[in-house]
C-alpha cells in the first residue's frame, strides 16, 4: 500500500530511534561537563575565576554607566525645559526667538509646515506625522534624535508641545539641544569602564591563577614523593610542614598515616612469611624423615605404628603452629577491637577452667583472685592471652599457679605468677619476641609463640606487658586500661 503524498519516510512522532530536542540538551550538557571536567584543575580554577570577575565587573560597569547616564539626562532635561520655557514666553510675547549655544528651534503649523526655525534645523524634520497628530491633540513630545554610536555631530533631544498665541492662534513649538557633550562623556566613560574591567579581569586572574598554583604545589610534590614509593622504596614519607594546619597538610598527615599503616602490615606480612617457613621447615622435615625411613625398607606392623604416632605427633605440631602464627597475625593487624563490659572474675574463671584438669593430674592447684566488677576489654582475645600465660606456667614451673587481677583508676592490672626457677636472666629481654625460647625449654612442647601472642593482645588493647622474677619464681604482668 503507498502511503500518503509527503508521508514516505518520514517515521510518526514518538517513533523509536527520534531523538528529541530535550534528549540532545541533555547530550550536549553531559558532553560539555565531561569536557570541563578533563580541564587541569588550575585552567579550571582560573575560568571560575574569570567568569566571575566578569559577571561581577559587568554587573558593576553597568550599574555605574546607568548612574552617570541618569544624571547627565536629568541635566540634559533641566536645560531642555529652561530653553523651552523661554522659547514660549518668547513666541508668546512677539520676539524673535533665541537660546543658548547648541540649541534649535521649529515652529510649525497644526498641519506640520515650518513656519520659523533656527538655521541648524532649518531643512530638518523633528517630528514625525504622527508625533504632530500627537502634539496638536494636546500631547507633550520628547525625542532624542541620533544615538550613542556611531558618532554623530548633530544628536539632539527635543521637547514639543502645542502654544497658543495672543492672536488666538495655535503652534507648534519645537526645542531642541545638541546631545554631544553628553554623548562624548558617556563614551569616554563606557571606554574608561572597560578599560578599567579589562585590567581588572587580568589580574584577577593572574591572582587567582597564583593563588590555584600556591595551593595545588603541594599536591604536586606529594604526586612526585608518592612516585618514588610506586617504585619500592622504603621509609619515604610525604614532605608535609609542620608549622601549618590547613586543608592539604592534614591531608599530607593523614596520607602519612595511610603509609605507615601500610609499611606496618607490609613488615607483618612479611614477618609472618619469614617465621612461618623457618617455623614449618623443622617439622616437615622431621615428616619427610619419618617417611623415607618407613619407606626404606620393610616395617613391623608395631614399628609402622610408632611411625604413624610420630608423624600425627609433627601433624599435630604443624596445626598448633599454624593457628598460632594465624592468631598473632590477626589480632597485631586488628585495629579496632570489639570492647563490651566483661564480668571480671568470671573473665579470669572461663579462662582459667579448661587448665584445672590438667593441673590436678599433675598434682598442682590454680588459685585467682579477681576482685569483683566489669571492665570494658575484648574478651575474644584476653582470654586465650590468660590461658596462654597459665599454659606457659604448668608446662615451665613446678609448684602452684597463682592469678590476681583488680582495676585502679580505669586501668586492668593482671599478674599470673608460679613456683619455680623463674626466667633465665638472658631471656627477660626478649621474652615476648616471636619464637623466643629459653635453652632449657627448647627440648619441650611449645612454638614461642606464646608470650608474643599475650604481648600483641595487651598492645591492641593499648597496655603493655611485662615479665620478672619473684623469689619464688616467675610473673608475668598485664596493664590493660579498661
Amino acid at each position: 500500500m503507498t502511503p500518503p503524498e509527503g508521508t514516505a519516510g518520514t517515521p510518526p512522532e514518538g517513533a523509536p530511534g527520534e531523538r528529541p530536542d530535550g534528549a540532545s540538551g541533555t547530550g550536549r550538557r553531559a558532553r560539555g561537563l565531561r569536557r570541563w571536567h578533563r580541564l587541569p584543575i588550575v585552567v579550571r580554577l582560573v575560568l571560575a575565576v574569570a567568569v566571575t570577575m566578569s559577571l561581577v565587573l559587568g554587573g558593576a560597569t553597568a550599574l555605574v554607566y546607568v548612574r552617570v547616564q541618569h544624571a547627565l539626562d536629568q541635566q540634559l532635561d533641566a536645560d531642555l525645559a529652561a530653553y523651552y520655557h523661554d522659547l514660549q514666553g518668547d513666541l508668546r510675547a512677539g520676539r524673535k526667538p533665541g537660546g543658548p549655544d547648541g540649541s534649535a528651534y521649529q515652529v510649525l503649523d497644526t498641519h506640520g509646515r515650518v513656519l520659523q526655525a533656527s538655521n541648524l534645523v532649518r531643512t530638518k524634520q523633528l517630528l514625525t506625522p504622527a508625533q504632530i497628530t500627537s502634539v496638536t491633540g494636546g500631547t507633550t513630545v520628547h525625542r532624542d534624535i541620533g544615538g550613542l554610536l556611531p558618532l554623530n555631530p548633530h544628536t539632539l533631544r527635543i521637547k514639543a508641545q502645542r502654544v497658543r498665541l495672543p492672536d488666538h492662534h495655535s503652534v507648534i513649538a519645537v526645542a531642541a539641544l545638541r546631545r554631544g557633550h553628553r554623548d562624548e562623556a558617556l563614551r569616554e566613560l563606557l571606554a574608561q569602564l572597560g578599560m578599567a574591567a579589562g585590567l581588572t579581569l587580568i589580574a584577577a586572574s593572574y591572582a587567582g591563577y597564583r593563588t590555584a598554583r600556591a595551593a595545588l604545589d603541594p599536591v604536586e610534590r606529594y604526586r612526585r614523593r608518592a612516585a618514588t614509593l610506586a617504585d619500592g622504596t622504603s621509609g619515604v614519607r610525604l614532605p608535609v610542614p609542620e608549622d601549618r594546619d590547613d586543608e592539604l597538610t592534614r591531608l599530607g598527615h593523614t596520607l602519612n598515616q595511610m603509609l605507615d599503616r601500610l609499611e606496618a602490615a607490609a613488615e607483618r606480612e612479611h614477618r609472618f612469611l619469614a617465621d612461618a617457613s623457618h617455623e614449618l621447615r623443622t617439622p616437615l622435615s622431621l615428616l619427610r624423615a619419618e617417611l623415607d625411613v618407613a619407606l626404606h625398607r620393610p616395617r613391623t606392623a608395631a614399628e609402622l605404628t610408632e611411625t604413624l604416632r610420630s608423624v600425627d605427633s609433627e601433624v599435630q605440631r604443624l596445626i598448633n603452629l599454624t593457628n598460632a602464627l594465624l592468631d598473632l597475625e590477626q589480632v597485631g593487624a586488628t585495629d579496632h577491637l570489639t570492647r563490651a563490659p566483661v564480668d571480671l572474675p568470671g573473665l579470669i574463671a572461663s579462662a582459667v577452667d579448661p587448665h584445672r584438669t590438667a593441673t590436678t593430674r599433675a598434682h598442682r592447684s590454680i588459685t585467682a583472685d579477681a576482685a569483683p566488677g566489669t571492665v570494658d576489654v575484648d574478651a575474644t582475645w584476653l582470654r586465650p592471652a590468660i590461658g596462654n600465660l597459665v599454659d606457659n606456667a604448668l608446662r615451665h614451673s613446678h609448684g602452684d599457679i597463682h592469678i590476681t587481677a583488680a582495676t585502679h583508676d580505669g586501668n586492668l592490672r593482671l599478674t599470673v605468677t608460679d613456683e619455680g626457677p623463674g626466667f633465665p636472666a638472658d631471656f627477660l629481654p626478649k621474652a615476648f619476641e616471636r619464637f623466643a625460647r629459653a635453652e632449657a625449654s627448647r627440648t619441650s612442647p611449645g612454638s614461642g609463640l606464646g608470650l608474643a601472642f599475650v604481648a600483641a593482645v595487651a598492645a591492641s588493647h593499648g597496655g603493655t606487658a611485662h615479665a620478672e622474677n619473684t623469689e619464688h619464681g616467675a610473673a608475668v604482668t598485664l596493664d590493660i586500661p579498661c
